[in-house]
């Protein structure tokens, strides 16, 4: 990852200080809990596939850099907003904000962090940015709201999955790089291209998110294994297991959904493993990496389009 920051490092650093430079408020708790949550970091992965897209297609200039930090500050609302709506305690290895300020500053602030996102893209000045960006953040809007509806709900099908992390998680992968194709002046059909590749990837890299809350090293996560069943969320290992699994297995697997419980976490994992659910969900996830090479092929061959291959592979062969 380090060489793949490296190929936008000028562009990367001026995102990171616009983010800071965004977050001022004369409110000082919109500034306390707003640096709480961006100065703890993260991949920035988002951010990164804007300024790598634009650099792909030949430049990477001041509107990209400002695009950029919409996406990340879009994002970083979504995180405070889902922390309060599943209660969690933890990410990216420390206490969550609303641990450390409560719920109702973290979801203020969230929507302080989404109010700036459209003051900078009105200073952009390019109806269709706006556009296309209202049109997203909607969609990860629903996808929250589709996402907490299905929760505790043992019957829910991968159909029905797919359509959930396809709103909430790679709508803005795919808006980021179709943003970026945007402001480079691209033909539709290189947008599109940009559009598909990002909605691939943030599909894979969501599935694979899925396999480590069962498979992962909770130290390397920052956050707890097994955190998506005291949410009741009903992801792809599971979905998989409860179609192949003994009866007995899924009557276990059922309880610990309807009653958001991680109580029997070690059993479920050992179950999930048992059926091949995690490689079945990872072969899913491979699906969704071919698609997205697929459509960045179509690219000018260069280090920026290097980069966003690279990132693909890492997506889904990571262990946090």
């Amino acid at each position: 990852m380090e060489q793949i920051y490296a190929s936008v490092a000028q562009e990367f650093e001026r995102v990171n200080q616009l983010i800071i430079e965004q977050l001022h408020s004369d409110v000082d708790m919109v500034e306390n809990v707003g640096h709480y949550i961006v100065d703890a970091g993260g991949k920035r992965l988002r951010p990164l596939l804007a300024l790598l897209s634009a650099s792909a297609l030949g430049d990477c200039n001041d509107e990209h850099v400002t695009f950029a930090a919409i996406i990340e500050f879009i994002h970083t609302a979504t995180l405070l907003h889902d922390d309060v709506v599943d209660l969690s305690t933890l990410r990216r290895g420390r206490a969550t904000a609303n641990t450390k300020f409560g719920n109702a500053p973290s979801v203020l602030v969230g929507d302080f962090l989404y109010t700036r996102a459209f003051q900078l893209m009105v200073q952009l000045g390019n109806m269709s940015i706006l556009t296309h960006m209202a049109e997203a953040t909607n969609i990860i809007a629903e996808g929250e709201v589709l996402q907490l509806s299905q929760a505790g709900n043992v019957n829910m099908s991968e159909v029905q999955y797919l359509d959930v992390i396809t709103r909430k998680t790679a709508i803005l992968f795919a808006a980021a790089c179709y943003g970026a194709a945007t402001l480079s002046g691209e033909e539709e059909q290189n947008r599109n291209a940009l559009k598909a590749f990002g909605l691939n990837l943030g599909i894979a890299f969501q599935m694979i998110d899925d396999v480590l809350d069962y498979d992962g090293i909770a130290d390397a996560m920052g956050k707890n294994v097994g955190d998506d069943l005291t949410e009741g969320k009903v992801t792809l290992p599971l979905i998989h297991a409860l179609r192949v699994a003994s009866n007995a297995e899924q009557a276990v697997i059922r309880h610990a959904i309807t009653e958001k419980s991680s109580d029997q976490i070690d059993q479920i994992i050992m179950i999930v493993r048992r059926c091949g659910s995690i490689d079945y969900t990872r072969a899913r996830a491979r699906h969704h990496y071919d698609l997205a090479l697929e459509k960045l092929a179509t690219l000018p061959a260069g280090k920026a389009r290097d980069a966003l291959e690279r990132i693909t592979e890492l997506s889904i062969n990571r262990n946090h």
